[in-house]
């Protein structure tokens, strides 16, 4: 196998036109082509977003850069339907894919699509107590004004998440990982998503691009998040960046930790296989507006009396 050399001295042109445009070529496409070129392990990184942020069944959500809403879809069914979501992106073809997929899973006006640009948010303030963006953050072309208006539209104590890719560590699978993403994924994206915009060409150009590790959680805090922490994922194939807006009163929030919950694959004949492919990790509880999953007497100046604990999703 040969060595692969990660380009990143030439800027990759994410000037909104040229993002919306590309992806509204491949909107049609764009969920089989993740599932197949991630080997549907995108499924699994979702699943630890949603269950590592513990949505409250109430609580206002937004998801950004939503694409065809396969993360609102997720917080969604967590919340049983129950929470307010909003599914933000600004290419249309993407949108009405989601919601050609909203109507055929026959959810409701709970889930709400909405054409907008991460830069420019159309939301008031301190409105949501989740805003999360998976595999989206990158494609934005200002990375810190995007995460600026991600923290102006959550709520003080609310949890602002970023799921994203990022180049693993450990040899030799960052080999065969350099390898496949930049020689194979690319062929096979256009052989079967045909455009005119190199899409397959343009996701690893972007990743090789965009700060990960440490260098992403300091942009988070220098938007203003605080306890921003990031947790690598499938070997660090991707990574997930967790922070917390500040509390208006300024009160610590709760980093107890609820026992280890089973993950799905847990109990099952190949578990051990998943086990190392995604690894279960125990999962942070945060205080909300309504409560907190872990019952301390800080969520948001409110007594443990009042916490709402829903069942898990």
């Amino acid at each position: 196998m040969s060595q692969v050399a990660i380009d990143k001295s030439s800027v990759v042109d994410k000037s909104g036109p040229r993002v919306r445009r590309m992806f509204g070529e491949i909107a049609e496409h764009y969920d089989r082509m993740n599932h197949l070129l991630s080997l549907q392990v995108d499924r699994y990184w979702r699943w630890t977003t949603v269950r590592r942020l513990r949505p409250v069944p109430g609580e206002p959500i937004l998801d950004v850069c939503t694409g065809t809403g396969d993360l609102a879809i997720a917080f969604y069914r967590a919340t049983g339907g129950r929470s307010p979501i909003v599914a933000a992106d600004f290419c249309p073809q993407m949108l009405e894919v989601g919601r050609l997929k909203q109507a055929r899973l026959r959810i409701g006006p709970e889930l709400t699509f909405v054409e907008a640009d991460l830069q420019q948010l159309p939301l008031e303030n301190d409105r949501f107590s989740i805003v999360a963006v998976a595999f989206g953050l990158r494609n934005v072309a200002d990375t810190d004004r995007g995460l600026a208006e991600m923290v102006r539209v959550c709520r003080p104590g609310g949890q602002v998440a970023v799921l994203e890719f990022s180049t693993p560590r450990w040899q030799p699978l960052r080999a065969v990982y350099l390898f496949y993403f930049h020689r194979v994924l690319p062929r096979i994206g256009q052989l079967l998503a045909r455009n005119g915009s190199a899409a397959y060409e343009y996701l690893p150009a972007t990743v090789a691009q965009f700060p990960e590790g440490e260098a992403l959680a300091e942009r988070m805090r220098a938007a203003g998040l605080g306890d921003v922490r990031f947790w690598p994922l499938t070997g660090g194939i991707a990574t997930l960046y967790v922070g917390q807006k500040p509390p208006v009163d300024g009160a610590a929030a709760c980093r107890k930790r609820p026992d280890r919950e089973k993950a799905p694959w847990q109990g099952k004949p190949l578990g051990p296989i998943f086990r190392w492919w995604l690894p279960s990790q125990a999962l942070a509880g945060p205080c909300t507006p309504s409560g907190c999953w872990n019952n301390c007497s800080r969520a948001a100046g409110k007594s443990t009396s009042s916490s709402v604990r829903p069942g898990p999703p």
